[in-house]
């Protein structure tokens, strides 16, 4: 009796421009295979559309949107499944318009690898640039790069030494990725799944010859983490938190904390519908019973106790835009991380990804397909991984809190708490939690009207207060965040009172236009002088 073996899986992610032949390229990889279902394949025959020129159109194999079909693109994500003696593979066909990389995003979110398809006629494209950094920003370290339609080149090896040194100016901007290179042509099989005597000066291997052989890192060897999604009672000597494993093993005995509470626990058993197991690894879907009642429910994180995620309010991170309205500063999401969703809001946009250039530029909003660095603050603590050392704890995504649709997807780079002192304000973030810049205001020549200023001032939320004293120095009031108004003479203060409206309430009006032209009222940045009025 022989002990079935496992066969490892490989994720792949496929990308690249219109019509570089992606779709075709997955057909031929499952035709080549033999895995494709004879019934399905008679559809591919019987098919009018996009009929090839000498036999089957392999593209119909994954397009089976019938807007697809007929426009000869993709448009959303196609996962296919297939096999060899020696590995599992899914792979995700990901469409290459423009309009549609938001689509391409998804696919190469779980991904190992990534093919990145390059028409041999036209070279590295902007759009191949930004799927590549797209994959690479998701995670993905290995790429292949599959010069295709080289049939159409004559198979000749300039063309393809010429596309190979552009993309190895690519992966230069892109760290730690690794890079191999095909020669191929998807619509006749060379060097897919087996060698081409057409390429006689190409010695590498076949396409699915290295994705056999590339190296995957599993995502059981990082910490162990688990959203829980249900809480599962079923009589009352029974409770277990149910959820899919999202990284690591876990055993019973294990050490665990529930996050973000913290809460320490040790995993009696591993319940699944076959019974109990002595091991559990990602991504597999179980019940865990505690040896103790402990406060959990959808949301929370089970992590392992010996390596707890880090907590924080405010985020760096990196968002791909995936929605027709910008994002701007200010504006208010959901955001779930795993199965937690908790209300964010959008501090701070500071830069962009120009794909052309691969140069970050400085930036103030986000629009469709766009990439860029932002600074987010959540209402409740999030636990998290950063998404370089676990994809799955890492990532999360915007949710519109009107429409529920799906605004961006976004990679944890760090957690901006660390960058100051504990209980320790910095000019910015005190500023931000005022929703004011400090100010001098000088009413010596109106010191009537600073009461009711003060009054209105304070009704908005601002912090002010009155100072009567001439000697009492200004400095410490104004570090503290504070707007100040003075009824004695300051010659240094942003804001003098002179040539106001002798009516009492229109002078009070001049006065908080004058202070909203100093920028008093920003939320971001040091003290800014304003010119008095």
């Amino acid at each position: 009796m022989h002990a079935i073996v496992e066969k490892p899986l490989l994720r792949i992610s496929t990308a690249g421009s219109v019509d570089d032949g992606k779709s075709t390229l997955i057909g031929r990889l499952l035709y080549d295979s033999k895995s494709i279902w004879e019934d399905h394949l008679e559809e591919v025959n019987r098919s009018r559309v996009n009929r090839a020129a000498h036999g089957p159109d392999l593209s119909l194999l994954t397009d089976g949107l019938r807007a697809e079909r007929e426009q000869g693109i993709t448009i959303d994500v196609a996962y296919r499944y297939f096999g060899t003696p020696r590995r599992k593979f899914i792979v995700a066909d990901t469409p290459g318009h423009e309009q549609y990389t938001r689509n391409m995003a998804t696919g190469a979110s779980t991904a190992d690898v990534a093919i990145l398809l390059v028409d041999a006629r036209k070279g590295i494209l902007p759009q191949t640039v930004r799927h590549a950094t797209i994959a690479w920003l998701l995670g993905v370290r290995k790429f292949a790069f599959a010069v295709n339609k080289m049939d159409l080149e004559g198979f000749r090896p300039e063309v393809f030494l010429r596309i190979r040194k552009q993309s190895e100016e690519l992966l230069v901007t892109l760290s730690g990725a690794t890079a191999s290179y095909f020669p191929i042509s998807a619509l006749d099989g060379d060097n897919v799944v087996e060698t081409s005597k057409r390429t006689p000066w190409y010695k590498g291997p076949s396409l699915l010859e290295w994705l056999e052989n590339v190296d995957a890192e599993p995502a059981s060897e990082a910490p162990f983490r688990m959203a829980v999604q249900l809480v599962i009672r079923p009589h009352l000597d029974f409770r277990g938190l149910a959820g899919q494993i999202a990284s690591g093993t876990i055993r019973p005995g294990d050490a665990i904390r529930i996050q973000p509470a913290g809460t320490p626990a040790r995993v009696k058993r591993i319940v699944t519908f076959d019974g109990d197991l002595e091991k559990a690894w990602a991504p597999m879907s179980v019940t865990l019973e505690l040896d103790r009642e402990v406060d959990a429910s959808r949301g929370d994180w089970i992590a392992a106790a010996s390596s707890v995620p880090q907590r924080a309010r405010r985020l760096k991170t990196t968002l791909v835009w995936m929605n027709e309205e910008p994002a701007r500063e200010g504006a208010a999401y959901l955001l779930q991380h795993g199965t937690r969703i908790t209300p964010v809001r959008l501090a701070r946009i500071s830069e962009r990804l120009d794909p052309a250039t691969q140069a970050q530029v400085p930036a103030t909003e986000l629009r469709l397909n766009d990439i860029g660095l932002a600074e987010l603050e959540t209402a409740d603590p999030v636990p998290f991984d950063l998404y370089r050392e676990n994809r799955a704890t890492g990532g999360f995504i915007l949710i519109d809190r009107i429409s529920n649709l799906t605004m961006g997807a976004g990679l944890i780079e760090s957690s901006l708490e660390d960058e100051h002192e504990a209980g320790t304000l910095s000019t910015a973030e005190r500023s931000a939690l005022f929703g004011h810049r400090p100010c001098l205001i000088d009413l010596s020549e109106r010191p009537e009207l600073a009461p009711a200023l003060e009054r209105h001032l304070l009704l908005r939320h601002s912090h002010a207060l009155i100072l009567d004293d001439g000697s009492v120095p200004v400095d410490f009031l104004l570090s503290a965040g504070l707007l100040v108004i003075s009824t004695t003479p300051r010659p240094e203060a942003a804001v003098q009172a002179s040539r106001l409206d002798s009516d009492p309430a229109r002078a009070i009006s001049e006065l908080v236009e004058a202070l909203r032209r100093a920028g008093v009222f920003g939320i971001e940045g040091d003290y800014v002088q304003g010119e008095g009025i």
